[in-house]
């Protein structure tokens, strides 16, 4: 490949990733429309890595092509939040039990690490970085499990994943229920977590529900 195809490589993998976290974050709400040309401009590329950006959210289910028309950002269903959450139930309870039982030091550090963040984001009230550092939390316990195909199926759904951090409300109580988490974790306490986890993913799961709720009572 040459010097061109590798930068505009480089790019549309930029231009993803502001994409991405607009959308997780509620910056480009649901429905939202996104025009390739607005888009090169405000970023200050050409058409072309927009396009490839756009394509692969499209491949992580957070954008939708419309054929002969612009992409949009999805909307999500209540269908969609509940068929989400029995799969992500099944899956995170697997990994944070793993994480338990394969944690070493260091990555115990970068759990607390990224829980610190988010505990002191929510008590300044700074929900953006709240919420990121919660999808990170789940994201360096999917590494700690150490299971090659874990990773692979969380790899299938982790933007979706991080949008659902995006619907809490209560920045807090994730926070706090993250603490909860974490010490089992550090206890290496496989059957607490078994309760724990899907009652944490259960809430994150009725916050999106309530959002949508709210989003479509209008």
């Amino acid at each position: 490949m040459g010097d061109a195809g590798a930068a505009g490589e480089l790019e549309s993998v930029r231009v993803a990733s502001v994409l991405r976290e607009d959308i997780i974050l509620g910056r480009r709400p649901p429905g939202s429309r996104l025009v390739e040309r607005d888009i090169a401009a405000e970023l200050n590329v050409s058409r072309l890595p927009v396009r490839e950006a756009i394509r692969t959210l499209v491949a992580e289910g957070v954008v939708v092509a419309r054929p002969r028309t612009w992409a949009v950002v999805r909307e999500f269903t209540e269908r969609d939040i509940h068929d989400f959450g029995e799969v992500r139930a099944s899956v995170e309870t697997l990994i944070f039990m793993l994480a338990a039982e394969r944690h070493d030091d260091e990555g115990l550090a970068l759990m607390r690490d990224a829980f610190e963040r988010e505990l002191a984001a929510a008590r300044a009230g700074d929900a953006e970085t709240a919420r990121l550092a919660a999808g990170h939390f789940h994201e360096i316990a999917a590494q700690l499990a150490g299971n090659a195909m874990l990773a692979e199926l969380i790899g299938v759904f982790v933007t979706r994943l991080r949008w659902l951090f995006g619907q809490h409300d209560d920045l807090l109580a994730m926070a706090e229920e993250h603490r909860a988490i974490l010490q089992a974790i550090a206890m290496r306490d496989v059957e607490t977590l078994a309760r724990i986890v899907p009652e944490h993913l259960a809430s994150g799961q009725e916050a999106a529900q309530r959002r949508i709720a709210g989003d479509y009572a209008i």
